[in-house]
């Protein structure tokens, strides 16, 4: 496979421990100027079927790969991301339209995910059970061991192209799992440049085949029964479609959002205004943590109000290549026009402009709305843009009760000092995590990770994935 670099590059795809360069292509081209960055060669159903057929005969290898190999494997795709980090960042940035400076924190965090891997690889145990608790089970004890399941599905999105790879393969890779990964058909060639890094430590063949496909003819990723577990990462409506096609497989799902963060009395508002113009805006507002909405008490509504606009107003917005741009363009265009409509459909329905609300082809100013109602979509739908709206509460208790008025439940944040309060939220929001302090953005990659409600199904975070990856099998010894 030709090394991809910031210059156009076709690129082929990973199929059994050998690179396919030839087949029909598609373009890939910038979410900022539509300029092309690169292409790959597309694979179709029947090398989908030759994928799946590797896997399953590669897993007979992973599966008894021993602990220092599998982490030995981990650190040396670690520090081959670390190697070839500008690379990485500079495809991110031209293939995701991701700010520069957010592809390089990407990057950063793959590494770090790879190397904690690495580390769980070594740390997967089991249980001693006594079993000696009644009369005839006199003289029994057990053991159990976590085995991996088999060959696993994954399909991740566009918006974080490294990293959310990268919480599919490094798991698989310390639990003993083969893996056919289907990229996002948007950001592909992030994923075929892991591949490339991580087919030079030396995986057994098949082990990992990363094939770009389109959504008909990856239809037996979701419903091949050669497949254990289908990982899926993205909309809830496709995640919650794709379930009910899985059959026998195990299926864990990392779906939609639009999260809250409540602003209480006690807090300090400057800092809380920081970090919800960094958790809101960040990558233009797509990612399925980004706040959405902004529950501020009453009595430093006006207050929060002035100190979160004037923090907005200085984000720079334009080319993600360029190292000060904060705020870049959305995935396509028709996203931006999407999310303008939303934004424009609240005001027309009495909301208030903050600021922002202008459109630039596939970039929308960083918005800030008020007056909004619950049933407007930008409150009750997961938006994944540049926009957002702030609503003053009286009480607590309403507070926690308009955040679980959504059909997501991801993750929540609580900018209060009351431990009374943070118990009270962590008790009853609907959410997978309660961020206390700080924005539902805040995520560090080896934190238990994911939702209820629309938002998911099973959690991820190495050790988590790890788990949702194997399953216990139990030894039972009679010593009488």
């Amino acid at each position: 496979m030709p090394s991809l670099t910031s210059t156009a590059t076709r690129a082929g795809f990973l199929l059994n421990g050998k690179w396919i360069t030839d087949g029909p292509t598609k373009e890939i081209r910038s979410p900022y100027d539509q300029s092309v960055v690169g292409a790959v060669v597309m694979a179709n159903a029947q090398q989908l079927q030759q994928a799946i057929a590797a896997a399953a005969s590669a897993f007979e290898v992973t599966r008894k790969l021993a602990s220092f190999e599998r982490h030995r494997f981990l650190l040396d795709i670690s520090e081959a991301i670390a190697e070839r980090h500008e690379d990485f960042a500079r495809t991110i940035a031209l293939e995701a339209g991701k700010p520069i400076k957010t592809a390089r924190a990407e990057v950063d965090r793959a590494v770090f995910t790879f190397s904690i891997a690495a580390e769980e690889a070594t740390r997967i145990g089991g249980e001693w059970l006594p079993l000696d608790l009644q009369a005839f089970t006199a003289g029994r004890w057990g053991i159990t061991r976590r085995y991996p399941l088999g060959p696993i599905a994954a399909i991740t999105p566009f918006n974080f192209p490294l990293n959310l790879v990268a919480h599919k393969l490094a798991p698989a890779i310390a639990a003993g799992c083969s893996v056919v990964l289907k990229p996002a058909h948007q950001t592909p060639l992030t994923a075929l440049l892991l591949a490339e890094v991580i087919h030079k430590v030396g995986l057994p063949a098949g082990a990992l085949n990363v094939l770009p496909l389109s959504n008909q003819d990856a239809a037996a990723l979701v419903e091949d029964d050669r497949l254990k577990l289908l990982s899926f990462t993205g909309s809830s409506t496709v995640g919650w479609q794709l379930k009910a096609r899985s059959g026998k497989k195990h299926v864990g799902l990392e779906l939609g959002g639009n999260a809250g963060v409540i602003i209480h009395s006690d807090a300090d508002l400057a800092y809380a205004a920081e970090r919800c113009a960094v958790g809101g805006f960040s990558y233009a507002g797509q990612s399925c943590i980004s706040v959405q909405r902004i529950l501020v008490h009453r009595s430093h509504y006006s207050e929060f109000i002035e100190r979160f606009v004037a923090r907005v107003s200085k984000l720079k917005v334009g080319d993600p290549m360029d190292d000060a741009t904060d705020v870049g363009p959305l995935i396509t265009e028709s996203d931006a026009v999407r999310a303008s409509d939303w934004a424009q459909e609240a005001i027309s329905g009495g909301a208030k402009l903050l600021c922002g609300g202008k459109r630039h082809g596939s970039v929308l100013e960083p918005t800030v709305l008020t007056g909004t109602r619950p049933d407007m979509r930008v409150n009750c739908e997961e938006i994944f843009a540049p926009v957002k709206t702030v609503e003053a509460y009286d009480d607590f208790e309403d507070a926690l009760a308009m955040l679980n008025r959504s059909r997501y439940g991801l993750q929540a944040g609580i900018f209060t000092n009351d431990a009374k309060l943070i118990f009270r939220a962590y008790d009853e929001l609907e959410v997978g995590g309660v961020i206390v302090g700080d924005v539902p953005t805040f995520r560090i990659d080896h934190m238990p990770y994911g939702g209820v409600k629309d938002s998911g199904l099973g959690r991820e975070g190495l050790r988590y994935a790890i788990e949702e990856m194997t399953e216990p099998k139990l030894l039972v010894m009679n010593l009488r």
